[in-house]
Parts: C-alpha cells; sequence; structure tokens
C-alpha cells in the first residue's frame, strides 16, 4: 500500500508554532512551514511514498513562504523522481492567482478545474496611508524619520505615495516581477517574453491556459483523484504531509534513527518571530501576531552558547522590527556566541527589516529568500496628539509636572521646537549608530552602506547584489551552511529548537532571570492595544520598525 502526501495550502502556513493558548486555539490543524518541508524531504527517500498532491488556494502565501515550498518540491522530484500534481479550483477569481500559481509550476503536473480560471494578472505593492483619517479625526502626527526611504512615518503624515516611496515600491514589484515570471518560464518550458505577454493578458479561461501550455489538465478534484488511483492502485492511501511528518517511526532504520543514543551533534535554532519588543516572548493577543522578547532570545543565545552539544546555530528571523534597544541587545549576544567559535547562520523568513536586519546582519552568513522583505536600515519615532480628537467626544485630560520634558511624549500636547530638536537628535543618534554597525557586520565601507540604508526596504534579491545578505535560499540552505562550518553531517545531527524546556522544566519554579525569561510568557493584550495605537497615529512597536502598511500581491 502507498501513501500519496498531500499538501492543503488553502489554509495557509504558519513560520512559528503558536506561541499561547489563545493563538494555538485560532491556528489549530495549521502546519508550518518546517514541517511541510521536512516532510517532502523525508518523503523523497522513503519507498513507500508513492507521489505528492497538492491542493493551492486560500489565504495568500507570502514570496518567501512559496519560494521555500517551491524548492522542497523541486527537491522532492529530483531526489525521487516521483509524480508531483497540483490542483485547483481556479487561480484566483478577479485576479489574485500569481504567487498560488507560481508555487504550482514547481509541480509537474497542474489541474485546473473547468469553471476556474487563471488569475495571473501580475504584482502589485500597495501603501495604505492614515492622514486624511487622522485629520477628519482631529489626530496630529508628529513623526521624525531618517531617511527618506523609511516610509512607515509617511503612513500617518502622508495622504501619497512620496516621490521616494514611490521610486522603492515600484522597484520592490518589478523584483518580485521578476523572480515569478524566471520560476513560471523554467517550470513551464517557456520563454520570459512570452510569460510576460500572457500575463499581461490574463485571466484566462482554463481552455486557454491549457493550450498555452500553462496549465496541463482540465478537472475537478475527483477527477485528479481518480486519475491517482489509477496510476498509483486502488490501495494508495492519502496521508497529509504534516501529518506524516508528525507519525512515529515505521521502520527499524526510523526507529534507531529516533534513539537519543549514541548522541547527535546539535544544530540548534532560535527563533526571532514577530515584533520586536525589550522584555520576554509574546504569544500575541487577540488580533496582533507573537512578539519577540529580547530577554527571551537572549537567554536563549546565553544557553546555546553555553552548551558543548551545540555545535552551530540558525537564527530564523522573521520580524519587521521594532525597538532599538532590544534589536541591539539580541545583536550583542549574537556577536558573543560568535565569539565562542560556534558558526551562526542567520535564516530570512518573509520579513526580516529594520529592527528585524539589524538583528540577523551580525551572524557569520545570512542567508534569505530572493522574495524576501529585508533592509529598511533606518529610524522613526514620534507621537499622535489625540487632545483635540477625545475633546471632541468629551474626554480631556489634565497633568501636573516635574521636569521641562516630562511631557514629551505626551498624545495630549505637540512637541515643543526644543523638544523637536532633542527628538531629531536621537534620530540622528540611532541612525548612525545604525549604519555603523551595519558596516562593520557586513564588512562594508561606511559610506557606501549609508548609500544603501536611508530606511529603504528590498528584496533578497536586490539585497543579495547589494552584499547586504549572502546567499539566496531558505531554512534548509541556512541548515545545510551551518553544517559545513562547523564539519557537520547533515544527516548525522540532531536539530533543537532554543529555548527548549521539557515539561518537568515548566512546572519547576525558576531560579534565576534566564529562567524566568525562557519559560515565561505572559497573556497579553498587546496585539490589540498595538492596532489600536496604529489607528490613533500613536508610536508602532520601536523606532526600528518597516512599514506597517505595504502590501505585495
Amino acid at each position: 500500500m502507498g501513501t500519496l502526501l498531500e499538501l492543503d495550502l488553502t489554509r495557509g502556513v504558519l513560520e512559528t508554532p503558536p506561541g499561547s493558548p489563545l493563538a494555538a486555539f485560532r491556528a489549530r490543524h495549521l502546519p508550518t512551514l518546517r514541517e511541510l518541508v521536512h516532510a517532502l524531504r523525508k518523503g523523497a527517500e522513503d519507498e513507500s511514498v508513492v507521489g505528492l498532491v497538492a491542493h493551492l488556494g486560500g489565504p495568500a502565501l507570502s514570496l518567501a513562504q512559496t519560494q521555500e515550498l517551491r524548492a522542497a518540491v523541486v527537491a522532492f522530484r529530483a531526489a525521487s523522481g516521483k509524480p508531483t500534481v497540483a490542483w485547483t479550483e481556479s487561480f484566483g477569481e478577479v485576479g489574485g492567482g500569481t504567487v498560488p500559481y507560481y508555487l504550482a509550476t514547481a509541480f509537474e503536473e497542474i489541474w485546473v478545474q473547468p469553471s476556474g480560471e487563471l488569475g495571473v494578472t501580475g504584482v502589485s505593492v500597495q501603501a495604505t496611508f492614515l492622514r486624511g483619517a487622522l485629520d477628519k479625526a482631529g489626530v496630529i502626527p508628529q513623526f521624525g524619520k531618517r531617511r527618506e526611504y523609511k516610509t512607515a512615518a509617511d503612513t500617518f503624515t502622508e495622504k501619497e505615495m512620496t516621490g521616494p516611496g514611490r521610486e522603492m515600491a515600484a522597484r520592490l514589484a518589478e523584483s518580485a516581477y521578476e523572480q515569478i515570471v524566471e520560476g513560471i518560464a523554467e517550470g513551464r518550458r517557456l520563454e520570459q517574453p512570452r510569460v510576460r505577454e500572457l500575463v499581461d493578458s490574463a485571466p484566462l479561461s482554463v481552455e486557454a491556459s491549457q493550450e498555452a501550455g500553462l496549465i496541463d489538465r482540465i478537472g475537478y478534484r475527483s477527477d485528479v483523484y481518480d486519475e491517482l488511483h489509477k496510476r498509483f492502485g486502488e490501495d494508495m492511501r492519502p496521508l497529509l504531509a504534516e501529518r506524516y511528518h508528525r507519525r512515529g517511526p515505521r521502520s527499524v532504520h526510523e526507529a534507531l534513527d529516533s534513539l537519543p543514543w549514541p548522541q547527535k551533534p546539535v544544530v540548534a535554532v532560535v527563533r526571532v518571530s514577530g515584533g520586536i519588543v525589550v522584555g520576554r516572548n509574546s504569544g500575541g493577543g487577540p488580533v496582533g501576531g507573537p512578539r519577540a522578547g529580547s530577554d527571551t532570545i537572549t537567554a536563549a543565545l546565553r544557553t546555546v552558547a553555553e552548551d558543548d552539544k551545540v555545535k552551530a546555530v540558525v537564527l530564523r528571523v522573521d520580524s519587521p522590527g521594532g525597538s532599538y534597544a532590544a534589536s541591539d541587545a539580541i545583536r550583542h549576544e549574537v556577536l558573543r556566541l560568535r565569539a565562542t567559535g560556534k558558526p551562526v547562520i542567520a535564516s530570512m523568513g518573509s520579513v526580516a527589516a529594520s529592527g528585524g536586519y539589524f538583528v540577523a546582519m551580525p551572524a557569520d552568513v545570512v542567508v534569505a529568500q530572493p522574495g524576501t522583505i529585508t533592509g529598511s536600515i533606518g529610524v522613526l519615532s514620534g507621537k499622535g496628539v489625540v487632545r483635540d480628537a477625545l475633546g471632541r467626544i468629551g474626554i480631556t485630560s489634565e497633568a501636573v509636572s516635574e521636569g521641562e520634558n516630562a511631557r514629551m511624549y505626551s498624545a495630549q500636547e505637540e512637541f515643543s521646537t526644543e523638544q523637536w530638536e532633542r527628538l531629531e537628535q536621537t534620530l540622528d543618534r540611532i541612525y548612525a549608530d545604525f549604519v555603523a554597525k551595519a558596516a562593520q557586520d557586513r564588512g562594508l565601507p561606511e559610506d557606501r552602506l549609508e548609500s544603501l540604508a536611508r530606511g529603504r526596504v528590498w528584496t533578497g534579491a536586490d539585497a543579495h547584489k547589494h552584499h547586504l545578505v549572502d546567499e539566496l535560499g531558505g531554512f534548509e540552505q541556512a541548515l545545510q551552511r551551518a553544517c559545513v562550518r562547523a564539519g557537520l553531517d547533515r544527516e548525522n545531527i540532531a536539530v533543537t529548537i532554543a529555548p527548549h524546556r521539557t515539561l518537568v522544566d515548566r512546572l519547576r519554579p525558576p531560579t534565576t532571570t534566564d529562567d524566568l525569561a525562557v519559560t515565561t510568557q505572559p497573556l497579553t493584550i498587546d496585539g490589540l492595544k498595538h492596532s489600536l495605537y496604529t489607528a490613533l497615529g500613536l508610536p508602532p512597536t520601536g523606532a526600528l520598525t518597516m512599514p506597517l502598511t505595504w502590501h505585495l500581491s
């Protein structure tokens, strides 16, 4: 009886496992990206696995996530020669099918339902501006930035794209489109100009798509599975890839491989997921994502530095940045870890920008997907003055203060001239520090690095051209690089997540601040509060934050 691996990507995927009970409930039945990639890697070598079928559509994956899965599918095909089939009801209805179709082209065969279409209409980068709404609400936005490309501040201060913002958005769209066109052309054996021509004529009917060589078969899900049963036999058993990954050993070899002895060398994975904040990791609130706490992450880095079993570390970063102080604390511990002689490889996820780039840049090697959003070496700070807005609904505030600047960051009054000068000095100081440290970490002259900084966001592909990252690839490539640097055999290592605590460790009262940092995840409403503050034009998570409302589709 053969096993047919199934990928159901209509649900979306998780970058990291949920960090709180509430997040776990919201994300129940969702696989992690790493689970799916590992399942394909394992399935390629498993003789009981006969092939792979994927259902595409639903919540859009990021371009970087799509590229990670594309690479895993291509590797599965190359290593095993087993059939791979992708099917969907439609690649978008009224557009929105470009990225899902890009993923589908990694498969050997593509099916689309007769009533579907190919909505492969291109790439768009969209920014949302709140200034008009803030004016109507009576909120006064006061933000400073370094420099002209740090468009997170523009969200609050502008009503449309600035010249630099439009230039940056145009290049982001162009770079993403280049990657997608190249992938489609390679997967479907078409010339790139022909792919661009077909995209410009989309959306296409399924008949026109088949005639153009963009899809292979027209049929419903039942038709796909009937065909697979004919090919592999009636005893073929479909199994979700994440379930295949999680199941126990099925052979003597797998059982022996899962034993804790002889002890294998360890590659530790330390995750930086979500907005970077001072304090401990948080699973996020009712409407917010996770928070990467500097206390938790630095404690994990110190732990793996002291653990003799850990031979190398992969720092997995999926963060738009946040606090300058928290980012700097994490960077410092990355450098201390490197000083022990253990290789540190940074693996960028969908986004590793501003503070996310700050924590990744000191690694021995920085690996990013071509579609990763990174860079944003810049800084912003300020506030939204809500005094008039609250006054309109009868809410007033009064304070008694000591000290000239006690109310400097109060949302009830504007900056004075002297306070604005101090804010500008702070922005200059943080920006100069960011640029200097980035130049040091990347081995570039400071004036060269500054020309690439200025708050500008890059795709991973462009960042690689400018030496802001070292290699293009996903988590698996970063893991391979860590093994090479440490002199390890990729097939004979144990991969562990840090911080890692057993059930006994979790029940035992913490005895040090590091214990407290890695075992406690406070229940917060940070996500709700952050969303509310953003809507009112109040400060975002920190000075090192990338644009909050950019959307690539």
